[in-house]
C-alpha cells in the first residue's frame, strides 16, 4: 500500500471517529439534558424540597465538624450512624443509634414514633467517601426532621482522632 492510500485511511478513521465522539456527545446530552438544565440553571441537585405554609423550600443537610460533635454528643443531639448493622456493632459513636441505610423506610417511621421532629440530628457513615449519612440526612429532612445535620468525617474521623468509641473494636 503506497503512503497515499494509508495517508487517505489515516484520515477516513480519524473522520470516522470524530464522527462517533460526536454522535457521542449528542446523545450524552440529550440523554442528560434534564440534568444538565438544572445544572446550567443553578438548582441544587441534592436538597429535600419541602412545603412550609403553601410555598416550597429547599433544606440541604449542613456540615458539623469533629469538635462540635463532641460538644453535641452529650446533650439532647441524637447521634445516627448510617453504616451498616455489621459495621455498627465492631464500634461507633457513643450513644449513637443504628439506621443503615437500605433500612430507612422502617427505620424513620420508628424514629418518628420516638424521637420528635424539633430534636437535632447528625448523621455520619464511614467517612468522607461515604453518602449514605447525606442521603439518609435528605430522608429524615424530608420527613419533618428540621435541624439534621452531617458529620462528613464519620467515624473514622472520630476513631482517627482517639475518641471514645462503644461496641467491639477492630
Amino acid at each position: 500500500m503506497s503512503k497515499e492510500c494509508k495517508g487517505r485511511a489515516l484520515w477516513w478513521d480519524l473522520q470516522r471517529a470524530l464522527l462517533i465522539a460526536l454522535l457521542a456527545v449528542v446523545v450524552g446530552l440529550a440523554v442528560n439534558s434534564q440534568l444538565l438544565w438544572r445544572v446550567l440553571s443553578g438548582q441544587t441537585l441534592n436538597s429535600v424540597t419541602t412545603s412550609v405554609d403553601g410555598s416550597t423550600e429547599t433544606i440541604l443537610p449542613l456540615p458539623v465538624e469533629l469538635a462540635e460533635v463532641r460538644e453535641l454528643q452529650d446533650s439532647t443531639t441524637l447521634l445516627i450512624d448510617a453504616r451498616s448493622r455489621t459495621a455498627f456493632a465492631e464500634g461507633h459513636l457513643p450513644a449513637a443509634r443504628s439506621l443503615p441505610r437500605g433500612e430507612e423506610v422502617a427505620g424513620v417511621g420508628a424514629l418518628q414514633a420516638e424521637v420528635p421532629l424539633s430534636t437535632p440530628i447528625i448523621v455520619y457513615c464511614s467517612g468522607y467517601d461515604c453518602n449514605d449519612s447525606f442521603a439518609l440526612a435528605e430522608i429524615l429532612i424530608a420527613a419533618g426532621y428540621q435541624q439534621v445535620r452531617i458529620f462528613e468525617g464519620g467515624f473514622p474521623e472520630w476513631q482517627d482522632a482517639g475518641l471514645p468509641v462503644e461496641g467491639a473494636q477492630p
